[in-house]
């Protein structure tokens, strides 16, 4: 029996054999309020192994209780919005607080006005309307995706579960999302650790991210292997292929999973040995330059049949997307979709200097991608998804407004399912069962309990969503604009986010007359036969 095993059930270990040895002395006046007692925990702590809703007092029985009972005497949003500014977290405690509400099916409603200073620079919100429109069916709120080289267009929702690999998450915990996926009509990213039993147990739709490491098909040397991909990519289950360049959380570091978290089940799913970390290079070895990019793009959608296959990245310099869109307009080939994560994101364990200092963040990447599709007449055909830090209706609709078609949420999902943010991913030691392969802290995690919370997070979001879309006199979030969003520059001044930002005209980068220097610099440093600039372009 392990060490954290010993700790975790300890103090209820105690309880009970405390009451068991001291029964027979009970006579004892001065012995038996310990042994109600002791008795009672052991009571409670039985009925903490036993129930299914709160993953802590599964893994910690007794003990786990602590964390509730703190929850239930706290001030409400007030204190959750005055400690944000003290957690060095990725996530705010109000933040957190809404996903477990609407995951819960709890109502989020307060009282007594907003508790956020509107004064202050950076507060945004949405103009309303006098005239607020009909609440539409969040269930409409869908985008096919599918360009003209596509033969199986794929109707997805425009809020979907983000990357987030077996095993970087457990079992279990890939089985709640995908059957919340499932049961909700929305799209599930199998992250680069590819698709493992528990993603197909439920059906639910699957985007199959393909990274550096090519796991699920990858010859023994860790090259792409084009036979075992066809093989699981043609599978109905699979609805779209991701090609995965960087993620928001480490631009152009690569991942790795433990060799302490590589199980036997984990190794035959990746294609991987056993006993080594699992690593994913930075960059990838089925192609070396944009024009390689898109003929891969046209390999892996012949391979697949015909399905959206896109990419998914972190913008970093410029000209680098500029070249890979001028290999776009050379080679004829596009890419069904464009995932744009923001340096904001990631779930995962990264170096602290990545994560502060290294990448775009996402509104500005995606302004970039989307402002360069647009000057090349090409944003029609091709379809924009946005992750990073998108966890409330708000976010969703901030990321449409200025650009995205739908958006994805790793973390707010994963707050779903229960994470509490215990930043112990990497250790294998998860209190919750979210992020671990111990098959006993797994079994803290309900599937079924956990799926629901799910769809319900899922469903509550997008209806707070179309509720705002009504009140700005909307019917459906395509209609979403840069002039319906507001930000406050300073206590004396907001701006629309159409005044704020730059927006090119359709074909303007094809004219040469464009809309601010700095997309035409770039676009003239940018090259289709390689990620590198122009040398004889003065940057």
């Amino acid at each position: 029996m392990s060490l954290s095993l010993l700790s975790r059930y300890a103090f209820f270990a105690a309880c009970v054999l405390f009451t068991l040895a001291s029964l027979p002395f009970s006579h004892h006046e001065w012995l038996w309020p310990f042994t109600l007692t002791t008795g009672i925990l052991s009571l409670i702590g039985l009925f903490d192994l036993l129930q299914q809703r709160h993953a802590v007092r599964r893994n910690y029985p007794i003990l786990g209780n602590i964390r509730y009972l703190v929850e239930a005497i706290r001030p409400e949003i007030r204190q959750y919005l005055l400690e944000s500014d003290s957690d060095a977290l990725p996530f705010s405690r109000a933040q957190r607080s809404l996903v477990y509400a609407r995951a819960k099916n709890e109502a989020s409603d307060k009282p007594f006005g907003t508790l956020i200073d509107v004064y202050e620079s950076g507060f945004e919100f949405i103009g309303h309307s006098m005239r607020p429109a009909p609440l539409a069916d969040p269930t409409s709120f869908r985008v096919i995706v599918g360009g003209p080289q596509c033969g199986q267009p794929y109707s997805a929702s425009i809020f979907n579960i983000s990357a987030m690999s077996f095993g970087s998450l457990s079992a279990n915990a890939i089985r709640a999302l995908n059957q919340g996926a499932k049961l909700g009509n929305f799209h599930h990213d199998t992250g680069e650790g590819s698709i493992s039993p528990y993603h197909r147990e439920h059906g639910g739709d699957l985007v199959w991210e393909l990274g550096s490491g090519y796991f699920g098909c990858r010859t023994p040397d860790g090259r792409f292997d084009p036979e075992r991909f066809a093989a699981q990519a043609r599978s109905p289950q699979v609805r779209m292929i991701e090609i995965k360049m960087s993620q928001g959380a480490k631009p152009g570091h690569g991942g790795i999973l433990p060799k302490h978290k590589v199980t036997q089940e984990i190794a035959e799913t990746r294609g991987v040995l056993m006993g080594e970390d699992c690593i994913s290079p930075s960059r990838h070895s089925a192609f070396s330059t944009p024009i390689e990019m898109m003929q891969f793009i046209a390999q892996l959608r012949e391979l697949s049949g015909g399905k959206p296959v896109g990419f998914k990245f972190c913008l970093g310099h410029p000209w680098e997307f500029m070249g890979i869109a001028k290999a776009m307009l050379e080679t004829g080939i596009l890419p069904d979709f464009i995932v744009v994560d923001g340096k904001e994101g990631g779930t995962g364990a990264a170096p602290v200097e990545f994560t502060d200092h290294i990448g775009v963040p996402l509104r500005e990447g995606l302004l970039f991608v989307h402002n360069t599709l647009v000057g090349l007449n090409l944003r029609d055909k091709i379809k924009l998804g946005a992750s990073g830090k998108i966890v409330s209706a708000f976010d969703i609709a901030s990321v449409l407004a200025i650009g995205a078609d739908w958006a994805n949420s790793a973390r707010g999902f994963m707050f779903a399912i229960g994470c509490i943010q215990s930043q112990s991913c990497h250790t294998n030691k998860c209190p919750t069962g979210v992020a671990t392969q111990d098959p006993l802290r797994q079994r803290a995690l309900v599937v079924p309990d956990k799926a629901q919370r799910v769809l319900n997070f899922h469903h509550n979001t997008l209806r707070a969503l179309a509720e705002m879309l009504a009140a700005a006199g909307l019917e459906h979030p395509a209609q979403l604009e840069a002039k319906h969003l507001v930000r406050r520059i300073s206590a004396t001044e907001i701006k629309l986010f159409s005044q704020m930002h730059v927006f090119l005209k359709p074909g303007e980068l094809l004219t040469g007359e464009v809309n601010g220097q700095f997309y035409s610099r770039m676009w003239q440093l940018a090259r289709a036969d390689s990620f590198e600039p122009h040398s004889e372009v003065a940057a």
